[in-house]
């Protein structure tokens, strides 16, 4: 999932990042950590990450990002309402970094509804006290294919921040 496309796309990011001097934080379900070690791929990326959460689950959404079981419960997890609560539990987690990019979705093979079908994700970048900023993408193909376009979205969001 990490081809040379996304490390590419990684490396812009990093070195975006650096010369902005800001660090980032990772707020991840259906990615699992992805965009992270994609990031942390690049050799002195440890002065741009601070870090990152893999919340897979509702309730390590709630309890490690502060997401409120209200968003969830009305929203969905994979919502934008949500998205930008991830993204904002993670940016007041790491208080080194000040940028955060947060992802949920369904990656599938399973868990798709008609309202939201397999391939649909949410994301979200927090910047300070900024709005943030959301959207919600439906990435066509297989589980694979989901999550690298995923990866690949929140990379280019963060480096047009």
């Amino acid at each position: 999932m990490l081809d040379e496309q996304t490390l590419a796309l990684a490396a812009k990011t990093v070195a975006t990042l650096r010369a902005k001097g800001v660090r980032v934080v990772t707020a991840e379900s259906c990615t699992g950590g992805l965009i992270a070690a994609a990031l942390t791929h690049m050799a002195g990326s440890s002065d741009v990450v601070a870090g990152g959460f893999v919340t897979y689950s509702n309730a390590l959404k709630e309890s490690a990002l502060g997401v409120a079981a209200h968003t969830l419960a009305t929203e969905g997890a994979v919502s934008e309402a949500t998205a930008i609560e991830m993204a904002m539990g993670a940016l007041t987690a790491a208080s080194d970094a000040k940028i955060a990019v947060a992802v949920t979705g369904i990656a599938g093979p399973d868990g798709g509804t008609d309202n939201k079908p397999v391939g649909t994700v949410c994301l979200a970048i927090q910047s300070g006290d900024a709005a943030p900023t959301v959207e919600t993408q439906h990435f066509p193909g297989d589980r694979a294919a989901i999550r690298t376009a995923t990866v690949r979205r929140a990379l280019e969001l963060l480096s047009a921040s």
